[in-house]
């Protein structure tokens, strides 16, 4: 009994023996960096791109070179010009407009009948208004020495003579843009429009109207 016990005991002894070297031995790697290999490591911790700097040196122009000379040109250059561009426009032009040097003599403007003891007479520049100016005369006597025509109408009032009155308008000048040109309008007592003409006259020529005064 005693024996059997011994070799019970060796034998869990030679296991535990035996199961001790199936463990291997393990050790620890440690891997170092070269440093023959040429590499250095960065120390920068940003992980972005460098950029080249913007403020660097300006580059040196040569301003004088030709090239620097030359103005920009938006459009192609060409010889070629406007229909008109020479043309120049002349706001005293108007309808009634003739040369100066072309002459208008006097006018007789017609004749008209009336009851009324006076009438009222008025006239514009009908056409282009340049200052043109007339003297009105009534049986040859001056009642209105000088009149300047504009676009509206101005006149006076006459008083007639029994019969023959004979009304006469004379060119003071012929303004910017001769002749001296005129609308006169004739109004009896009443206001009732009784005549209406028009003149063209050189400076000192007279556009005549005969107004008849009839018995009541």
């Amino acid at each position: 009994m005693r024996v059997f016990g011994t070799i019970l005991i060796f034998c869990c002894l030679s296991g535990s023996l035996w199961a001790q070297t199936d463990i291997p031995n393990s050790r620890k790697l440690r891997i170092e960096a070269n440093p023959d290999k040429g590499v250095t490591p960065s120390t920068s911790t940003s992980l972005g791109l460098s950029s080249p700097s913007i403020l660097g040196k300006t580059p040196d122009l040569n301003l004088s070179d030709d090239l620097y000379k030359r103005p920009v040109q938006m459009q192609p250059e060409t010889e070629l010009k406007q229909a008109g561009h020479n043309l120049v426009l002349k706001p005293n032009l108007s309808e009634g407009q003739r040369g100066k040097s072309e002459h208008f003599g006097d006018m007789y403007l017609g004749d008209v009948k009336t009851a009324s003891s006076f009438i009222g007479i008025v006239c514009r520049d009908h056409e282009y208004v340049d200052g043109d100016r007339v003297r009105i005369y009534a049986n040859g006597i001056v009642v209105e020495p000088n009149v300047l025509l504009t676009g509206a109408f101005k006149g006076i009032n006459v008083e007639l003579d029994q019969g023959f009155n004979r009304l006469e308008f004379e060119a003071l000048n012929q303004g910017s843009s001769g002749p001296n040109t005129a609308q006169v309008d004739v109004y009896n007592e009443n206001g009732k429009l009784m005549f209406s003409n028009k003149w063209l006259l050189s400076t000192g020529s007279k556009a005549s109207l005969i107004v008849v005064k009839e018995a009541e």
